[in-house]
């Protein structure tokens, strides 16, 4: 440790993200990113963004773009926030929600980064344990203290809850915020946007990067009662106003657009998702039912980590998590590439 650190990064313990090889022949199923390319007009966008306007500055107030997003998703555009990346924008609603001596709660097993907020904003938590098969339980994200953070579907077990469970977990926190990181929603999962309607105390994110194979330009928002919004604006406003560059306002304004192309990309890897669970199961693994683009799964006639790095050493890189020992993690590629996975997984296990 660095003797010029503050205490706060003394004691802050990084998210780690999944590893990112150097190599280009490799088959990458390990951050649960899209296979297939952005929207042809996403890309004529961003490239018709890069001109002599980039001397300016952005639009801090991000009004097209909102605008967009708002008519998509059924709302007013003072019901939408806009930030750089979903992880920005949940860092913001930590800090504009939560409160450093009220504990908050989200599941035992989900996405890490939300104990790294709250660790690094003093906030304490309190995580609720998984159903036996592997669903957020209910009951458990009930009566917080403090507020109340989950991702639908759940990352990494891909399982979703539905709209009646979400309404229960909103009537049970009435005080507090109750956030629902909808990162993976559009892979079968029922959206809780209208609950934002109905309840002033609910938040949802959402983010380009999987739906949309976006994950390159870092664009994320937020639906919420128009309160909620102006709250996540004074944070970002205090934080940095203009966080959104020009050629991704253009990019992410033209991929929301084409709801045909993506709805294409988002239907085969659905039906990959399916055939690919199929025969994992085939091969005698144990595979959740998930609503999202990628699968956890326990391999029973080998050890996860043992399968983990065989398939690195052929190139195939899955996520392996040291506190889920018996599991990984495959993120859902092209047809070819799940079953090269395939195939080379029956090597391992027959």
């Amino acid at each position: 440790m660095s003797k010029f650190w503050s205490s706060t990064v003394r004691k802050t313990k990084p998210y780690v993200p999944g590893e990112q090889p150097n190599e280009t022949n490799v088959i990458k199923l390990n951050t649960n990113e899209n296979p297939y390319p952005p929207s042809p007009k996403a890309i004529d966008a961003m490239q018709g963004a890069i001109g002599d306007d980039l001397r300016k500055y952005p639009s801090p107030t991000v009004d097209s773009l909102r605008n967009v997003i708002a008519r998509r998703e059924g709302v007013e555009p003072q019901h939408v926030f806009v930030g750089n990346g979903s992880d920005e924008v949940l860092a913001f609603a930590f800090q504009a929600f939560f409160e450093p001596n009220e504990a908050i709660k989200f599941p035992e097993i989900t996405y890490s980064f939300y104990p790294v907020y709250a660790k690094l904003y003093d906030i304490p938590y309190q995580t609720v344990p998984l159903k036996d098969d592997f669903s957020i339980n209910v009951e458990g994200m009930c009566d917080s203290i403090g507020g109340v953070i989950f991702p639908n579907p759940n990352a990494p077990t891909g399982l979703a809850l539905g709209l009646d469970e979400f309404e229960t977990i909103v009537k049970r926190n009435p005080n507090q915020v109750v956030i629902i990181d909808e990162a993976y929603v559009a892979f079968g999962a029922e959206s809780a946007v209208p609950l934002t309607k109905k309840y002033p105390n609910v938040l949802i994110t959402r983010t380009l990067s999987k739906s949309h194979a976006l994950a390159g330009i870092r664009l994320g928002y937020a639906i919420g009662n128009a309160e909620l919004i102006k709250g996540l604006e004074r944070i970002k406003n205090s934080f940095n106003s203009y966080t959104i560059n020009r050629v991704t306002l253009a990019g992410a304004e033209a991929a929301l657009q084409d709801d045909d192309y993506y709805q294409e990309t988002i239907s085969q890897i659905v039906k990959t998702r399916e055939w690919t669970k199929g025969e994992l199961e085939r091969l005698g693994f144990d595979v959740l039912s998930s609503q999202a683009n990628f699968l956890f799964v326990k391999p029973n006639r080998i050890p996860a980590k043992a399968l983990y790095e065989t398939l690195k050493q052929e190139k195939i890189y899955v996520r392996y998590f040291e506190n889920l020992k018996d599991y990984i993690r495959i993120s859902i590629g092209t047809e070819d590439e799940m079953e090269t996975l395939v195939r080379n997984v029956k090597l391992v296990v027959t």
